[in-house]
């Protein structure tokens, strides 16, 4: 396999190219939700660099780089994925877990509405809690994990004006606060907070003093200004932005051979 980079990707692959790509070896990695492009990035990053990650997925512990083929499975409770368990943890356990290894875990976060500090929404959209014109499914463990464990990455599969607004609706994970490199402190919040934010326009960081959200590259066919478009605030915008590195052959190969033999990623 090749470490030149890949010709055929599509954009899914490109963003979990850039996860497997800023995890290190030797980090404990929570997939959460088992959302297929944060799973894919995981197991990439597992695969092909990562032999001494601890990875859990769907509530198993388990080392997966002497597995030829990972056979698919799909929701955080998909019992297929016990196949290949070290340990299995239920819920609770995840609080002595955390106590445990926490400052060294990585997560990854979702939501609803996203604003410009890195505040996340999964409760719904609507004023009023008790006539929401959209329900989301909670804090589920966002709240917590986003505060206890090393860093975490924001992932949407959706980029617009909606996603991403100047007032969040409610707050199930907190990101920088209002603002400034100390709001997680001020505030007794111990974790390094959102690393990075991955749509399928950009990727997007937090600059360094205000912790407002920065456009760090845009995906090959994006520019600056769709990026701009579907941003409901206003984005730290640099003299020079980059293209998101593409995914090398051997990423694409390992993605399509021994996780991804589904498609999942290939899909439209």
């Amino acid at each position: 396999m090749s470490a030149e980079t890949a010709k055929d990707y599509t954009t899914k692959e490109l963003m979990a190219a850039f996860i497997a790509n800023d995890l290190e070896d030797g980090l404990g990695i929570l997939v959460g939700a088992n959302l297929p492009v944060p799973r894919a990035g995981v197991l990439l990053a597992h695969l092909t660099h990562g032999p001494n990650m601890r990875i859990i997925i769907s509530f198993t512990r388990a080392n997966l780089v002497n597995e030829p083929v990972l056979e698919p499975f799909e929701f955080i409770t998909d019992w297929r994925a016990s196949r290949w368990a070290e340990a299995y943890y239920i819920h609770s356990d995840f609080i002595d877990y955390i106590k445990r290894y926490g400052m060294n875990e990585i997560f990854f976060i979702g939501g609803l509405q996203f604003d410009r500090y890195g505040n996340s929404n999964l409760i719904g959209i609507g004023n009023d809690y008790k006539k929401l014109k959209f329900r989301g499914p909670g804090g589920v463990g966002s709240g917590d994990k986003g505060a206890h464990c090393k860093r975490y990455y924001i992932y949407t599969n959706s980029h617009s004006k909606r996603t991403f607004v100047e007032r969040l609706d409610f707050v199930t994970a907190y990101g920088w606060g209002e603002g400034g490199r100390d709001a997680r402190k001020k505030m007794g919040i111990p974790g390094e907070g959102p690393r990075y934010v991955i749509t399928p326009l950009c990727i997007m960081d937090f600059e360094e003093e205000s912790k407002r959200m920065r456009l760090k590259s845009t995906h090959p066919g994006i520019s600056v200004q769709d990026v701009i478009d579907n941003t409901g605030f206003e984005l730290i915008v640099p003299e020079n932005v980059p293209t998101t590195t593409p995914p090398t052959e051997t990423q694409i190969q390992v993605l399509r051979n021994r996780i991804d033999l589904e498609g999942i990623l290939r899909r439209k």
